[in-house]
């Protein structure tokens, strides 16, 4: 064996190793959506309402931002939230003629509610695992925040 037949049948390893990285977390993304409240939410919906309540109040051009959409789209969706009383739209606290939009005590509650329920389906799952498969998890967690560039 030669060293470029060393490094083609590593890179071939990492090919597969992503390939099988892909589906598991797509699987496990796909089941964890199944889990979800059914709240007739859009994703994209409570994808705003988790970035209100982990960046508190916001004006709606930097949750665009935050969310990767146009400010048109921001404005709609948070038009949407406002009509069923999951956000409030207050003065911009060092500019009046900005506003910032904040998430309800409503929101909260919906957020907690679907965390809470997705959260006991997974830990049901684990515990169907041994101990040392957890624990193999326990060391993996950080490794899929960095790969997803948290």
């Amino acid at each position: 064996m030669s060293y470029a037949h060393d490094m083609a049948v590593l890179q071939l390893r990492d090919t597969e190793l992503a390939s099988a990285l892909r589906i598991s977390v797509m699987r496990m993304s796909r089941r964890l959506r199944a889990e979800r409240t059914e709240t007739g939410l859009t994703l994209t919906q409570l994808a705003t309402l988790a970035t209100l309540e982990r960046h508190g109040p916001s004006a709606t051009g930097v949750l665009a931002e935050l969310e990767k959409v146009q400010p048109p789209s921001m404005t709609r969706i948070v038009a949407a939230l406002e009509a069923r009383g999951l956000v409030e739209r207050r003065p911009h606290p060092t500019d009046r003629r900005q506003v910032v939009v904040a998430a309800t005590d409503a929101a909260r509650a919906l957020l907690r509610a679907d965390r809470r329920r997705r959260e006991e389906w997974l830990s049901r799952q684990l515990a169907r695992l041994t101990a040392e498969e957890r624990e193999a998890l326990r060391a993996v967690a950080p490794l899929l925040d960095r790969l997803a560039g948290a």
